[in-house]
């Protein structure tokens, strides 16, 4: 009997040229879905007859609630080794399998400093206004000698501290676990938290989503930067206070953002993000490049072969 395979979250509909799906022929059945996450009743009819589901990162949540109405379910893949989406707790206790893939390195250090780029030189505008027949628009701004702060300086926040000091802007950094010792390590100033708002000329979020760190750039952290800075978010969009965001762009008491990260995705229609003249909004592109998609969907398919031989790799639960 063949296993009824689903790749769901293609929203790009490109999942079935990236890699070669036909190394599962001999296995099951494999189906490309491309519809955005909805509620639990209408995710259970779209994906219950599924025994392996492949999900990309943390666009579709599978909480207790929708598990259960999955009674079929026997394995779940994701891209990358970490997916806050998933409850692997009630996925183990339901003899489901979870396993996960590595991540290209490279793809998110390298968005984010597109970012900072494009922000810094209004890029976007200057571009368009040149589409619309009108030539220069106003003055870019500067990185070499401005201080870049990094919140959260682990292997991402690493490469985009490299990527500044290349640039000869000064780097420091602060989170909860970091040391001054550690920071020295990869040429990068420790300050305190409050110091790294205050000191930011570009202030470049790269935590882990966490209970701790949900919230951690409020309205008094906004409240500490300069009216000159720029805030750029490529982690995950609840790290900051979204509202508080929304209200000190606003009222320019922040010189502008740079998102690829928001907390609903995809972002509303009418969300302030997309129409604030001082936001520079990406729809989380971070992870989404030629490179990380080859290495996410060809080590599925390396996960659902070993699953089948009964000898499951990278399992996550």
């Amino acid at each position: 009997m063949a296993v009824q395979i689903a790749v769901i979250d293609d929203w790009q509909d490109v999942a079935r040229n990236v890699v070669d799906w036909s190394l599962l022929e001999g296995i099951g059945q494999v189906n490309f879905i491309h519809d955005y996450p909805a509620d639990n009743a209408s995710l259970a009819e779209r994906l219950g007859e599924f025994e392996v589901i492949c999900v990309m990162r943390e666009r579709t949540r599978f909480d207790e609630d929708l598990l259960r109405r999955l009674p079929k379910l026997k394995l779940l893949v994701t891209g990358g080794m970490r997916n806050a989406a998933l409850d692997f707790k009630t996925a183990a206790a339901l003899g489901i399998q979870v396993c996960g893939t590595d991540s290209y390195k490279h793809a998110a250090p390298e968005l984010t400093w597109a970012l900072i780029m494009a922000a810094t030189r209004n890029l976007v505008a200057e571009a368009n206004a040149l589409r619309a027949g009108k030539w220069q628009q106003g003055l870019g701004g500067d990185l070499h000698g401005k201080t870049l702060a990094i919140l959260g300086l682990g292997s991402i926040g690493q490469r985009v501290a490299q990527f500044g000091q290349v640039f000869g802007m000064r780097v420091v950094a602060w989170s909860e676990n970091l040391t001054a010792e550690r920071a020295a390590q990869v040429g990068v100033t420790y300050v305190s938290k409050q110091e790294l708002f205050e000191q930011a000329d570009v202030l470049s979020v790269h935590l882990v989503l966490s209970d701790r760190s949900r919230g951690l750039v409020n309205a008094e952290a906004l409240g500490w930067m300069k009216p000159t800075a720029l805030l750029v978010n490529t982690a995950r969009g609840p790290i900051v206070d979204e509202a508080a965001l929304i209200k000190a762009l606003q009222k320019r008491r922040l010189a502008g953002a740079a998102l690829d990260v928001f907390d609903v995705e995809p972002l509303p229609i009418h969300h302030p993000f997309r129409t604030l003249e001082n936001v520079l909004a990406t729809p989380h592109v971070g992870y989404v490049s030629e490179q990380n998609y080859a290495l996410f969907f060809s080590q599925m398919i390396e996960d659902i072969r070993a699953w089948s031989a009964g000898e499951p790799i990278r399992l996550l639960n």
